[in-house]
């Protein structure tokens, strides 16, 4: 036996005498953004176990359950109407019911209505567990080809057209690489606010992320504005683009 598997069987005994005769456990679980094949290990073992699933798209969730032949009980929990749930998921949860919280794709609670439940289940103290795994905003960052030492996630940009334009106008100087996620159908208008309001800088569109029409669109606003006049866009976006201040080395002449 190695010792990282000694290691994981040590925590798994740990927790599972943490939760005898006590409250319930909540499980963040990531789930995969696109390709079912992402699942961790780890991740199935837990779905596997928990009597409980919190999930978005019930019918999102069954896809992902048929693949590795789960049959679970699922707590339909979306937004608007994730307060209206959030009592009864609680109510499992102390009654020592586990439960998984997952989304349509990728990690709970980033852009998604996770966050008021982890929040109350907090403040109840019931033990969380996360379950690390997929995530657009880091695959998007880590292919992006941009830096990565420091960036700022902002996630979907705000519905109305002036607060979009206000929010990235405070971000004219900002330094950090910016990351967004874009809907399809309103990709080409912000790339072309980005170009207004941010100028000419590197912008990279990933699209489709580990499914079969993947693809990574690299250029300034202008290139892309041309590149996507006239065309339908569809799929999950994740728009990452260059921070402010990134000047070429010049060489000094002679």
């Amino acid at each position: 036996m190695t010792s990282s598997t000694h290691m994981i069987g040590k925590y798994d005994m740990a927790e599972e005498k943490e939760r005898k005769g006590h409250q319930g456990l909540l499980y963040v679980v990531s789930t995969p953004i696109g390709n079912l094949e992402d699942l961790t290990f780890r991740a199935l073992r837990i779905l596997k176990e928990v009597e409980f699933i919190a999930c978005e798209d019930t019918r999102e969730t069954l896809k992902l359950l048929s693949r590795y032949g789960l049959k679970k009980k699922l707590i339909s929990y979306y937004y608007p109407r994730e307060y209206q749930k959030i009592p009864y998921i609680l109510n499992l949860l102390k009654k020592g019911k586990d439960v998984a919280l997952v989304s349509d794709s990728g990690t709970p609670g980033v852009s998604d209505p996770g966050f008021p439940l982890i929040k109350e289940a907090i403040k109840e103290g019931i033990k969380i567990h996360p379950i690390p795994g997929a995530s657009a905003l880091t695959t998007a960052i880590a292919c992006s080809g941009l830096p990565t030492q420091k960036f700022l996630f902002l996630g979907f940009p705000p519905p109305k057209k002036e607060a979009t334009k206000k929010l990235l106008i405070s971000l004219k100087e900002e330094k950090a690489t910016l990351i967004f996620y874009i809907p399809a159908r309103k990709l080409l208008k912000f790339i072309q606010d980005v170009e207004e309001i941010l100028g000419e800088r590197q912008v990279v569109i990933a699209r489709e992320m580990t499914k079969i029409h993947e693809e990574f669109v690299r250029g300034t606003p202008k290139k892309l504005i041309d590149e996507l006049k006239g065309k339908s866009i569809k799929g999950e976006i994740t728009l990452v683009i260059e921070g402010q201040g990134r000047k070429k080395k010049q060489k000094n002449s002679i």
